[in-house]
């Protein structure tokens, strides 16, 4: 409905189930956040599906900026593996904030150089989506707008460019997971990963329904209250 791939709410989810269950694994963000990135797979597929009925998805800025979204987020992934996991912690809770106050202050960029490169924004939103375990859609979707998209159709490509940046994610959280967990399935977590995915599986499409039926930006504004709470309770937790 927000064009974002979940992240948002299933990472602090995954690290508070995580830390119940083993409050001494000093790997339980980096698997949040791969394990989240990871339910971001069949969530996009459903939701870019249920988007592209309205024909609402613009394919050629999803191929603009794929190669770079590719490209960030193997680099965050990566990168990831290399952070402490309570600065990962601290992280995730203040991009958090970051992303309820611009959906608190309803800022929208004027519409500037539609035809512009591509690949670097690409590179920038895949890091950071790998790193805070999202679909990206809280930086794309700004970004979309900014390059002269409407609010829905922004919404829509977001939703399918959190395709390429879950995919090349997942496959670094593994293969960087692998060489610390020693578990095939790296920084995934497979149960947690299955029970999520056929959740939202179901509910994506409805999802997409209601963002071409409900007043987008109030919903947003009332998710932005909604994320506070969780930043601040990831950081100072």
């Amino acid at each position: 409905m927000l064009g974002v791939g979940g992240g948002l709410i299933v990472v602090p989810a995954l690290a508070a189930l995580f830390s119940a269950a083993n409050p001494d694994n000093p790997w339980l963000m980096q698997t949040a956040l791969g394990t989240s990135l990871a339910t971001i797979i069949p969530t996009s597929i459903s939701s870019l599906v249920a988007h592209f009925r309205h024909g609402a998805i613009r394919v050629a800025d999803v191929n603009k900026l794929a190669p770079g979204l590719v490209g960030g987020a193997l680099a965050g992934a990566w990168l990831a593996s290399r952070i402490d996991t309570q600065i990962l912690k601290t992280g995730f809770g203040l991009f958090v904030l970051l992303v309820a106050a611009q959906m608190l202050s309803g800022f929208r960029p004027d519409p500037h150089d539609a035809n512009g490169p591509r690949t670097p924004a690409g590179i920038a939103i895949g890091l950071v989506s790998a790193l805070a375990g999202i679909g990206g859609g809280s930086m794309t979707v700004p970004y979309l707008v900014w390059k002269g998209r409407g609010l829905r159709e922004a919404i829509a490509t977001s939703a399918a460019c959190g395709l390429p940046i879950a995919l090349a994610a997942t496959l670094g959280f593994v293969i960087t997971g692998m060489g610390k967990t020693g578990q095939l399935s790296g920084f995934i977590d497979p149960r947690a990963f299955l029970a999520i995915s056929a959740a939202s599986i179901l509910t994506a499409p409805l999802g997409a329904r209601l963002a071409h039926t409900l007043p987008v930006p109030t919903v947003k504004r009332v998710f932005a209250i909604f994320l506070v709470a969780v930043g601040l309770k990831m950081i100072f937790r």
